[in-house]
């Protein structure tokens, strides 16, 4: 049986992407097609706050492209060796809360020390932080996109936990989507499950499949990879099938094994 991801693929340096080994172990076959594009802005502005750590309470990422985002920063030698001599350290005395393992482990390459990362949506997250953090203290720094959700900054506005928020990329429709699309649909045919990885992925992406589809949709099993893409398919008029319980391979590739052999479960 088939499976449309519709995400990026990991870096190639990194091995075999984790979503495809893991389905891939229940007899799925998987396959990615890249949905978003990503253009970082204002990184000028951001380097300038992260070299004032004394003037924030911590850090926040909801997004592993905002964590790109430094990354490209820090390429530049005299931003790495700042970093690498003193701000680091000085950013490590404080907190940098994440919402995932992927935001995670792009906190850990630069060095510093994630809180929070199961907490798995920004929900979650946002209460965590409520629960450590003070009112009326220091700023948490928010490097974030342009399409973010107002969950978490609403939370922790109603709490009195000063967040100040810097966009950094802002998201666009992958050049390649509509021929990719296509393209898999002539060659593979009608997939047994199609997942979404974001909101966004399902803005750019349903019309297409819709139309790549036609009657056979009904028959699709649409998955998501958390409650926030899920509620994003359903306003749109898509049934979803099921929801990762946690934002990870393992946990999406047993939802929609579930999905696709209700009788054996």
């Amino acid at each position: 049986m088939k499976v449309l991801l519709l995400k990026d693929p990991k870096d190639k340096d990194s091995g075999p992407d984790p979503y495809i080994t893991e389905l891939g172990s229940y007899s799925l076959e998987a396959m990615l097609i890249p949905v978003l594009s990503f253009e970082f802005i204002s990184l000028d502005s951001l380097f300038e706050k992260l070299s004032h750590p004394e003037c924030y309470g911590g850090l926040v990422f909801t997004s592993p492209r905002a964590l790109e985002a430094i990354k490209i920063c820090l390429k530049e030698k005299s931003k790495k060796e700042a970093w690498s001599k003193s701000l680091k350290q000085m950013w490590n005395i404080k907190p940098t809360y994440v919402v995932g393992k992927a935001t995670a482990s792009l906190v850990e390459e630069i060095g510093l020390i994630p809180q929070g990362e199961k907490s798995g949506n920004a929900e979650k997250l946002a209460e965590y932080i409520c629960s450590r953090e003070k009112p009326n203290s220091s700023a948490l720094l928010f490097p974030c996109g342009a399409l973010k959700r107002e969950v978490l900054p609403t939370v922790l506005r109603e709490k009195g936990i000063p967040l100040e928020s810097l966009t950094v990329y802002q998201t666009t429709q992958h050049p390649d989507l509509q021929q990719s699309l296509s393209s898999y649909f002539s060659q593979q045919g009608i997939p047994a499950s199609i997942v979404f990885f974001s909101p966004s992925g399902a803005k750019f992406c349903l019309q297409h499949i819709q139309k790549l589809s036609g009657d056979l949709m009904k028959q699709v099993k649409f998955a998501a990879i958390g409650p926030t893409t899920a509620q994003a398919l359903e306003a749109a008029g898509i049934a979803v099938s099921c929801t990762a319980g946690s934002p990870t391979p393992q946990d999406l590739a047993a939802a929609i094994h579930r999905a696709l052999h209700p009788l054996n479960c």
